[in-house]
Formats: C-alpha cells, structure tokens, sequence
C-alpha cells in the first residue's frame, strides 16, 4: 500500500497521521523539530502548545467550540483523548498540563506500527507521493517560500501573541483567590480554577498608562500587524479605548473577592492553572507584544503579583496561512498539485481544536483515497463539515480571515412557531450537528 507523507508534528499533523495510521495506512511523520527548532518552541515532541493550555469550552450542548470537541472524540480523535487524560480544573473550559498532554500524544504515534517519522526539514513541496502539510503558522522559511511559489500569490500573516506564565507559590494569595467566573464547574476544585486579581479604578488607571506607554517589539521590514481579533495583544486592546480591557480580559463581573466581599473591583485579571502540579499559571489574555523588561514592570502592577516571578514572558511571531478558498477543493488537496492536502492553521483555521479537527478530515481523507475510495467531508451543518467548508469555498476570497469555530458558519436553524431564545437555539444547533455527524461515521466507518 501506498505511504502518506505528513509534513509538522502539530497539532493538525500528529491526529491526521493518528487518523491515516488506524485506517491501516502507513504514515511517514516528518518533523524537524527538535534540530531544527523555532523561537516559539521549547521541545522536540508532538502537539506541543505553545500558546495557551486551553482547549477552551467543552460545553458540546450550547458551545461550537465544545461540539468540535464531541465531533472529534466521536472519531476517535488522538488529540481529545490524551486532553482527557491530562485535563486540569478549569471551569467549563478543557484546559490541559502541556508537557504531559504533548509527551502522550508523542508516545502514543511512537508505539503505533504504520507510524514511521523523519526529522530532516522538508524544504520544497513535493511533486509525487500523497502528502499532507500540515507545518502550522511557524512553516519553515524555505517550505513557505516553496508554497509562495506553487500557489503563485502571497501568503497571507497576521501575528500570534503569547501570554505569560507565572509560578503560582509567587502569587500573593492575601490579595488574590481562586474562583472560576459564575462559580463554574461541578466540582469545588472546578469551580475554584482560576485566580483571581483585583483592581480599582485607580490602578485600572495607572496600568493602561504604563501600558501604553512600555516599549514594544518591532515588526521586521515588510511586516504590518494585522492581528486575528480573537488573540489580540493586550497592548492593542488598551489602544481601542481605556475601557477595552475591562470589558474583556479584564471584565470583573461573576466575581466575589473573598477578601473582600463587600467591595465590587473595577476590573480583574485572572490566571487559570497551567499544569497538574498546580505550579504554573497562565494570565488569561494577555498575549503581548511588550519588550521582556517592560513586561515584567507593567504585569507587577497587578495587585497580587508585585513579586511574582514569570517562568515565560509573553512574545509574538509571525503566522502565515494560505488563502485556502482560492486553493484548495472540497477533499482539502491543492487544486493546481492534488497529491498536496493541506491541513491544520496554514489553511485558515485558528485555534488547537479546530486545527487537530482539520488534520482529522485531512487524514481520514487522504487514507480513503490511497485505498481507492473517496470520503465526502461531514455536513455543513456539523462543526468539522462547517470549518473545511470555510476554508474550501464558504468564505470570501478577497477578505479571507483565519477563524475560530462558530455557529455563524452553520446553517440558519429553521426558527418556525417563533423565535427561539439564544440557549435553545444553541442547543438546536448541536443536536442537528450531532445526529448528522454520527450519520456521517456510521455511512464511511
């Protein structure tokens, strides 16, 4: 049988070889990490997260991220299955300890027998073989530059940012405490999951100043900041208007400072656990483009960390992706170079989740294919089947974005006999999705 070649050990790359290999296909994983490395990556194993824990919200009922989750561990999906073996407390969220979720995903497509890896750097697309590229925002400069060329149009950048991450036993816990927002969760120590920072409006105040005032990194030349609105520098937030932060990373409601329970803050900053040691959080959106000094000054003036010690600071990097709905077609091959799929953040698709989901399909198709089948994608009215519909002709060319998962990319629910309320509506959403999906497996198994 013929071999499938798969470009990057990310997120997108480790479940689509996961996905081909159980099918009975054998996979070449190639990754040049660790010799040749990234400035965004700290390893050399599989799926590792560089920017957030969070595979964000596992609510499959009335949340279209949390019904990818579901779609995806219908499939058997390797990337949910090691998240639920290494979840941490985290609200309603699906937060994991990173190094133990990407050390499993990275045993689990060691010990499987079709599973073979290379670790040279693939510099140029190949013109024969069924291969998959799944190489993510960070594509090496001579692969994207490959690309550029067999696309014959630019690639389009925006720029990811990276929030920090503090040791927890340098919070001071007299002036913060743990609460998830709304008291979230089932569980005492879920509904515990996030630390909590207060302020009042005076230090509200004083931290927009030095903010806006701290020094920033500079874009290379020929680079403009054309940022996904989903992972916004806080910096960037704070120059939309004072009060941006406060209504979003920073909002204070669905919070009661234990210390203090009779005083409302003027604004909060949280910090969700990092690790199953419970050593490590993370500042919940405050990805930065801030100079390390000017970070470590600005992010002390938080009350309850003036001593904190950061075991990252927050960065940013370049995030290329290609304009996937001029190149691409429904099986998600390139149209001009068919034995090329393309799979994961490089197609358009932002986010862990949505990117593991785009290596899933991608896999599973390719699979069919080398067994002399063909795999329609999912409905459009499933999160997976709405996302590769995005990518491969629902969106607009000219104004092509990357995006996250949303029920604004499914179908209109048929709202007869009157307008519903936005949970039931939600809810219509998923349970639609769900039968039609579960059809969907049961018709290509």
């Amino acid at each position: 049988m013929e071999t499938l070649h798969i470009i990057g050990g990310g997120m997108a790359g480790s479940e689509a070889a996961w996905q081909a290999a159980e099918a009975g296909v054998p996979v070449v994983l190639h990754e040049m990490r660790p010799h040749v490395g990234t400035f965004a990556h700290r390893t050399g194993d599989f799926a590792e997260m560089v920017c957030s824990n969070s595979f964000r919200s596992d609510d499959h009922e009335r949340n279209a991220v949390g019904l990818l989750h579901w779609e995806m561990r219908a499939a058997g999906g390797l990337i949910m299955q090691m998240a639920e073996h290494h979840r941490l407390p985290a609200g309603g969220a699906l937060a994991v300890d990173r190094d133990a979720f990407s050390g499993a995903v990275t045993a689990a497509l060691r010990a499987h027998p079709l599973i073979s890896f290379s670790e040279e750097e693939v510099t140029e697309l190949p013109s024969t073989g069924n291969w998959i590229v799944a190489t993510g925002p960070l594509t090496s400069g001579s692969l994207a530059e490959s690309i550029r060329a067999a696309t014959g149009a630019e690639s389009l950048a925006f720029f990811d940012a990276i929030a920090p991450i503090v040791y927890a036993d340098t919070i001071d816990m007299d002036v913060a405490w743990r609460q998830s927002r709304y008291d979230k969760g089932e569980t005492e120590e879920e509904q515990k999951a996030y630390i909590n920072c207060p302020m009042n409006r005076a230090q509200y105040e004083a931290f927009i100043d030095a903010l806006l005032a701290a020094e920033k990194t500079e874009f290379h030349e020929g680079e403009t900041a054309g940022y996904f609105d989903g992972c916004l520098p806080i910096e960037v937030m704070a120059e939309r208007g004072r009060e941006t932060l406060r209504h979003g990373p920073m909002k204070p409601v669905g919070l009661t400072n234990t210390h203090k329970p009779e005083e409302k803050a003027y604004a909060v900053v949280q910090l969700r656990r990092d690790n199953a040691l419970g050593t490590l959080y993370n500042i919940v959106g405050f990805q930065t483009k801030m100079k390390y000094g000017a970070q470590t000054t600005v992010f002390k003036m938080i009350p309850g960390l003036e001593e904190a010690s950061f075991a990252r600071l927050g960065g940013i990097h370049r995030n290329t992706f290609i304009n996937s709905p001029t190149l691409l077609d429904t099986q998600m091959r390139m149209k001009s170079r068919p034995n090329i799929r393309f799979a994961g953040q490089i197609t358009g698709v932002e986010g862990y989740v949505e990117s593991a989901s785009m290596g899933l399909l991608a896999g599973r198709m390719a699979a069919a294919e080398i067994k002399g089948e063909t795999l329609p994608p999912p409905g459009i009215e499933t999160a997976m089947g709405s996302l590769v519909n995005h990518i491969t002709g629902g969106a607009e060319a000219k104004t092509f974005q990357p995006m996250n998962v949303n029920f604004g990319l499914f179908p209109p629910i048929d709202a007869k006999g009157g307008r519903r309320g936005r949970k039931d509506r939600y809810k219509a959403y998923t349970d639609r999705a769900k039968e039609s999906f579960t059809q969907w497996l049961a018709d290509h198994s």
